[in-house]
């Protein structure tokens, strides 16, 4: 009996290490136990480096408590909360998360959204809405034509940009 209640305890992070190819965690346990180099199971493609304080369950086969691993870590001060049945989310404890709502909406907050793609970025969508500037480091092209020294009607022209519409051929 004592070896299958051995089997499964709680416990707090106390240190991380997540520099190998299985982070390791320094877990204290229940009754003041304390383990070092527990290997943290993770869900496959996902992974995380809890915080001094994360909560966590911790399995021993057999109840041998010589080699346990964490099945799991949670952290109820940065949880998202209040998400409908069926929604997912992905967070960080400075308030960054990715959150699959219901409706099909997919809600992205952050300071800083970088993207690198080697081949491109694609949006297959009927619209786009933004707001704020739009800052190119490189060539516009819309519809195959190049938008470099391509003139517009309407388009107000130089650093003066409260005027009216610069009307088709001049100044």
């Amino acid at each position: 009996m004592s070896r299958l209640m051995n089997m499964l305890t709680r416990g707090v992070v106390a240190l991380a290490k997540s520099t190998g190819k299985l982070q390791t965690l320094q877990m204290r346990l229940t009754h003041g136990e304390v383990k070092d180099g527990m290997e943290h199971l993770e869900p496959y493609g996902f992974t995380s480096c809890p915080h001094e304080g994360a909560e966590g369950l911790a399995g021993f086969m057999g109840g041998d408590r010589s080699h346990g691993v964490v099945i799991v870590v949670a952290d109820r001060r940065y949880r998202l909360q209040a998400l409908a049945a069926g929604e997912v989310a992905i967070y960080t404890d400075e308030g960054d998360k990715i959150h699959l709502k219901r409706g099909r909406i997919i809600d992205i907050q952050t300071d800083t959204l970088n993207i690198t793609a080697a081949t491109a970025v694609n949006f297959n969508t009927p619209t786009i809405t933004q707001t704020g500037e739009i800052v190119s480091q490189g060539d516009q092209v819309a519809g195959g034509v190049s938008q470099i020294d391509h003139p517009h009607t309407g388009v107000r022209q130089g650093s003066d940009q409260s005027g009216p519409p610069v009307p088709a051929g001049g100044a």
